[in-house]
């Protein structure tokens, strides 16, 4: 019956039929071929019901509010200013500038097409004036943008705790290092790309010269309140002061606080909008998470974990044979479906087999959703792809194979990152 249920999900997203529905007619599949089954469609709705009672997922609109309220308030340019006026000078200083504002946005956004969106418009048109390759820029914001869902707050994280019972803050702590270590490697290819192809030292130089009026403590100032943000939503979750929600209910007030009367790049009426377009992205994923939980729940009642675990268990003596598979498997899969709903209805399944391996809950969270990343940028449906390829009128796949390189430096890092659980659970214990 296992292999039907799992047929039958297969079949209708192979159809084109949209995710959530596919999960939930195959949550119903059991009951239809044997009506005592124990997964009655009451048991399969108070499933889904139950789900989204729950406090935490909160979290996951209000960051998402929080990150377009940011997005629209130019945070990404002041962020650029900043890190562009330090390095900006150096081989690849731009290149290094851009990921490392990435990387400090996503600590805003938590979402990489938001954080490629938001970067992209502002870094894109910079780069290419000052001499770098159009689809190499794109490339490098696509996949620089992926470290939206790995450094805190992330909401493939909140997902990833919700589904499995892991402590959020937890992840959010583990997501740090993993994160940083990747863009280093991202920035390491950047170098040698700067390197191997030249740059314009001039226009370079220039646009150092003019950051270099405003001068650095001109930039600090204009900068000190986007640096501040990931400061006070992360500080506030790892001091126990706040949850991930309340932490994320400051983000939204901060956010417009900043945009509002720091920054003054919004105004009172732009706030229903914003919170329309929060709520419109949330919709899918609330929706996805609900249908998830109660296909969980039958696959339970089908004992399909408890199978899994042992088969795992006799076929793999190695839990790093084991992650090597998992790895592989989710970045195949990334290729063709959304990673979002891949972690969402894979990490309940394959915790209970990652666990009686003696892998951590944590570290293997921390791997679905690197994994996630780079399905993010890897043709031919990575979202972010899509996100950044219209900002310099190019095609997709253009930037997908542009974008290799940068996805063998991002593999490299996630293998450091499975082989090394250290990296990951150093700062969440």
């Amino acid at each position: 019956m296992i292999a039907t249920v799992i047929l039958v999900m297969v079949v209708l997203i192979f159809l084109g039929i949209p995710m959530a529905v596919a999960l939930g007619v195959a949550s119903f599949t059991p009951w239809l071929m044997n009506s005592s089954f124990a997964g009655t469609p009451a048991v399969v709705l108070r499933s889904m019901l139950t789900s989204l009672d729950s406090i935490t997922l909160l979290a996951i609109p209000l960051f998402m509010l929080s990150g377009a309220i940011m997005a629209k308030g130019g945070i990404s340019k002041k962020l650029f200013d900043v890190f562009a006026i330090f390095i900006g000078k150096r081989t690849a200083g731009i290149p290094c500038a851009v990921i490392i504002t990435c990387l400090f946005y996503g600590a805003i956004s938590g979402s990489g097409p938001a954080t490629v969106a938001a970067v992209g418009v502002m870094c894109l048109p910079i780069l290419i004036d000052l001499g770098y390759d159009k689809v190499f820029s794109c490339a490098l914001v696509a996949t620089a943008g992926s470290l939206g869902v790995i450094i805190p707050p992330s909401i493939p994280m909140v997902s990833y705790g919700i589904m499995t019972s892991t402590s959020i803050g937890a992840l959010f702590t583990g997501g740090i290092i993993p994160g940083v270590l990747i863009a280093v490697a991202l920035m390491v290819y950047a170098w040698f790309y700067c390197k191997r192809h030249g740059e314009d030292k001039e226009k370079v130089a220039k646009n150092h010269e003019e950051l270099l009026k405003v001068g650095y403590w001109g930039v600090l100032k204009e900068g000190f309140w986007a640096l501040l943000c990931p400061v006070i939503i992360l500080g506030s979750i790892y001091s126990g002061i706040c949850t991930p929600t309340e932490s994320a209910c400051v983000s939204v007030w901060y956010a417009l606080f900043v945009s509002l009367f720091i920054y003054k790049t919004m105004k009172p009426k732009d706030i229903i909008p914003y919170m329309l377009e929060a709520i419109n992205s949330y919709a899918g994923l609330c929706m996805m998470i609900s249908v998830s939980m109660a296909f969980a729940k039958v696959l339970t009642l089908l004992k399909a974990p408890t199978l899994l675990a042992t088969f795992m268990s006799d076929t793999f003596g190695s839990k790093y044979a084991f992650l090597i598979v998992v790895v592989i498997a989710m970045l195949i899969l990334g290729m063709f479906v959304d990673g979002g709903p891949a972690v969402t209805i894979l990490s309940p399944i394959l915790l209970p087999s990652a666990t009686a391996l003696g892998v951590d809950a944590v570290h293997f969270g921390i791997i679905m959703v690197c994994c996630l990343a780079v399905g993010l940028v890897t043709p031919p449906f990575g979202l972010n792809l899509f996100v950044g390829a219209p900002l310099v009128d190019e095609q997709p796949m253009k930037i997908g194979r542009a974008a290799i390189p940068f996805i063998g430096a991002f593999m490299i890092a996630l293998l450091l990152i499975v082989f090394f659980p250290q990296l990951t659970l150093f700062l969440s214990r």
